[in-house]
């Protein structure tokens, strides 16, 4: 074996679509396309050239864009649309799209910032025409891994960066490789960072030392409200219609969500956690929120968080990459926010896991009784050593 050549790492993936009924809630696989392991994805939160488009970071230093295209029978599936290669041989880590909330201005450009392994990040725009991803600009940002990236929705001139060496920067895009701070208020490698849709001026951070902090952006000196917690924090996602929402992967210690009402309101260092779930032999290095939420309008109470996982102990299992972001309001797909690697299992199983929270209400299904006091979502998880992927329907009253 030549160990002068490249390490190949492998991946898939994965398109599902989701349905429910009066039977009960099912995931189906419609596509899955092999690929470089996938470490990051996103999808646009606005159309381009009329369908939803996916971005897609490879462990070979690229990013790739899929279109999803409806096709007959009302099924759907992922095409090629463009693609853009780092020029220097790395991991491309991380992306986010600088479209991330609810609407944009006619003369905004479409532009996607990356980070990657070397410590580096690269802002990227797409030609809309085209279609085509255009280099804008590139520069070391990180000591070593530039785990995260992140827009400022409010003012997508602004990227944030975390790294390995505990570093959370801001940048300004118009002075690309000027750091405008540099923060080390925690205290281990900053891994994800996401800037509130519904509300400026807010940004929440994550790092390994289990922390999540909250900002305001306007005054990047300290945080106003530090939650602690136990596992590193791999990815943070605002729920798509709750301004005080927030989603946390939290790697051993499974996902959070923590309720910031009173610390986005009142500047209080503090954050309830509406639901802590855990279990073993796990990883949960990905978590995010469905934009399917705004559908559920159907009747029905529930006594507990209900897990859909896609997985059989039984059945034959297949190594695959998997990675994901709630499709926008013109996809009847859906899948989840996931980095690293992990084993999807063939064959679906559906269980319910107790949950006992403050603050939460949860009931048995019942489709004769009215909920309209109740708010349902549907997120999604995926978890690394037990190689499931868990979509949770969450009732909170």
């Amino acid at each position: 074996m030549d160990v002068s050549e490249p390490q190949i790492r492998l991946g898939r993936l994965y398109l599902y679509s989701f349905k429910e009924d009066q039977s009960g809630c099912s995931l189906a696989e419609i596509q899955r396309r092999d690929t470089c392991a996938i470490l990051d994805m996103k999808w646009c939160r606005v159309p381009v050239a009329g369908h939803p488009l996916l971005a897609v970071t490879e462990a070979a230093g690229s990013i790739k864009l899929f279109q999803l295209v409806g096709c007959e029978e009302s099924t759907y599936t992922l095409q090629p649309y463009a693609s853009f290669a780092l020029e220097t041989q790395c991991l491309a880590l991380a992306l986010d799209w600088s479209i991330g909330k609810t609407g944009r201005a006619s003369d905004q450009p479409l532009r996607i910032v990356i980070s990657d392994s070397q410590g580096q990040l690269h802002l990227l725009e797409l030609d809309e025409a085209g279609p085509g991803l255009q280099g804008v600009a590139s520069w070391r940002a990180h000591e070593f891994e530039a785990w995260i990236a992140a827009f400022n929705y409010w003012q997508t001139e602004i990227v944030y960066s975390g790294g390995d060496d505990g570093f959370l920067k801001g940048w300004d895009m118009r002075t690309p490789g000027t750091s405008l701070f540099a923060s080390k208020r925690h205290s281990m490698g900053v891994c994800s960072i996401q800037s509130n849709p519904h509300r400026d001026g807010v940004l929440a951070t994550g790092s390994y030392d289990g922390h999540v902090l909250l900002w305001d952006s306007r005054n990047m000196r300290e945080p106003f409200a530090d939650v602690p917690g136990e596992g590193g924090v791999w990815r943070l996602k605002w729920h798509p219609l709750q301004s005080h929402l927030l989603l946390a992967a939290c790697m051993h210690s499974g996902f959070r969500i923590l309720d910031c009402e009173q610390a986005i309101e009142e500047k209080q260092d503090t954050c309830s956690v509406s639901v802590a779930q855990t279990w073993p032999n796990s990883l949960v290095y990905g978590a995010d929120w469905s934009w399917l939420t705004c559908q559920w309008t159907q009747a029905m109470q529930l006594s507990h968080l209900e897990s859909l996982s896609c997985g059989d102990p039984g059945a034959r299992t297949e190594a695959v990459e998997v990675a994901g972001h709630s499709p926008g309001p013109h996809s009847l797909s859906c899948s989840a926010d996931i980095a690293g690697s992990a084993t999807v299992q063939g064959g679906n199983t559906k269980s319910c896991m107790p949950l006992n929270t403050p603050g939460t209400t949860f009931r048995d299904c019942d489709p004769n009784v009215e909920t309209t006091h109740l708010d349902i979502s549907l997120l999604a998880t995926c978890s690394f050593y037990d190689h499931v992927l868990h979509l949770w329907k969450w009732a909170n009253s």
